[in-house]
C-alpha cells in the first residue's frame, strides 16, 4: 500500500491526507532478576529507567514560550505538496512531504532551546514495580505511561518489564509444583522417620515412612507454588528420597546386619 500511496497521491482522485493528532512516545524495555521467593510470593522491586520526558519549558510542543506558530504558505497547512508528472500511462498527480514545513503542516517562528524543538528532553527515573505472586522467568509486567514521552506533546508509552527468575540450589520449580532431595540413611529407610525438610515456606515435618525405597518420591500437599496473582492456590511440594548406602562397615555393623539377613531368609 506504501507504494501505491506515493505513487498515486495516498488516495483516489489525487486528495492530499496526512497524520492528524499527537504521535504516541516508544515503548521501553526493562530486564529485572528477582529471587526464588519473590516470584512464589510477590513483592516490589525498585529500578531506574532513562526515558523522554516531555520538556516542561515548552510542555512538550517543541515550541519557544511566546513564539508564533503559523500555517507553511507552500502547503497551505496540509503538510504535502502535489506534482503532476508525465509518465508512460499520461499525466498523473504525485504528493509528496512539504520541503518547507517538513510534513507538519506549520512554521515555527522560533523553536524551544531546552530540547532543541523535539518537546523531550532525556531523563533518568526511579520506579517502583509491583510483582504479583506466582511470576515465571519470561512473564512480562507492563507499567503503562512509563515508555518515552510521544513527540511535540504526544502520550507516553508503555514500559515492558521482563522478568527473569534466579535458581535456588535447594529447590527446582515445575509450574506450580516445587521439587527437592533429601538424603536419609538406610536404617531411617528401613526403621521410617519424621524428617525435617526445607520448604519455601520454612522447615516442616514429613514422615518417612518405614521400608521406603530409594528414588520415592513423597508430597507435601499446598506447600507448592501459588496460581499466579492467587496466593490461596498452591501446587505440591514434591520430595525425591535418596538413600545413602555407606561404603565401609564397622565389625559390629557387619555382625548386626548379617543377623539381620539370615532373620530374613528363614
Amino acid at each position: 500500500s506504501d507504494i501505491f500511496e506515493s505513487f498515486f497521491g495516498g488516495q483516489a482522485g489525487g486528495g492530499a491526507r496526512r497524520r492528524s493528532g499527537p504521535m504516541q512516545g516508544e515503548d521501553l524495555r526493562f530486564d529485572l532478576d528477582i529471587d526464588f521467593n519473590t516470584a512464589l510470593f510477590g513483592g516490589q522491586k525498585k529500578i531506574r529507567i532513562n526515558q523522554l520526558e516531555s520538556c516542561d519549558t515548552c510542555g512538550g510542543k517543541g515550541v519557544a514560550p511566546g513564539a508564533a506558530v503559523n500555517t507553511c504558505s507552500t502547503c497551505g497547512g496540509k503538510g504535502v505538496v502535489v506534482q503532476v508528472v508525465n509518465t508512460i500511462l499520461g499525466r498523473m498527480q504525485q504528493q509528496s512531504r512539504c520541503p518547507t514545513c517538513g510534513g507538519t503542516g506549520t512554521v515555527v517562528e522560533k523553536y524551544c532551546g531546552s530540547c532543541d524543538g523535539k518537546g523531550v528532553v532525556k531523563r533518568s527515573k526511579k520506579l517502583t514495580v509491583n510483582i504479583p505472586p506466582g511470576v515465571e522467568s519470561g512473564n512480562r509486567l507492563r507499567v503503562r505511561g512509563e515508555g518515552d514521552a510521544g513527540p511535540k506533546g504526544g502520550p507516553s508509552g508503555d514500559l515492558y518489564v521482563f522478568l527473569n527468575v534466579l535458581s535456588d540450589p535447594r529447590f527446582k520449580r515445575e509450574g506450580m509444583d516445587i521439587y527437592a532431595d533429601a538424603s536419609v540413611s538406610y536404617l531411617d529407610a528401613i526403621l521410617g522417620k519424621t524428617l525435617r525438610v526445607p520448604t519455601v515456606d520454612g522447615e516442616v515435618d514429613l514422615v518417612l515412612p518405614a521400608g521406603t525405597q530409594p528414588g520415592t518420591t513423597l508430597r507435601l500437599e499446598g506447600k507448592g507454588a501459588p496460581k499466579l496473582n492467587n496466593v490461596n492456590l498452591r501446587g505440591s511440594h514434591y520430595v525425591n528420597v535418596k538413600v545413602q548406602i555407606p561404603k565401609t562397615l564397622s565389625s559390629t555393623e557387619k555382625e548386626l546386619i548379617a543377623k539381620l539377613k539370615e532373620e530374613a531368609e528363614r
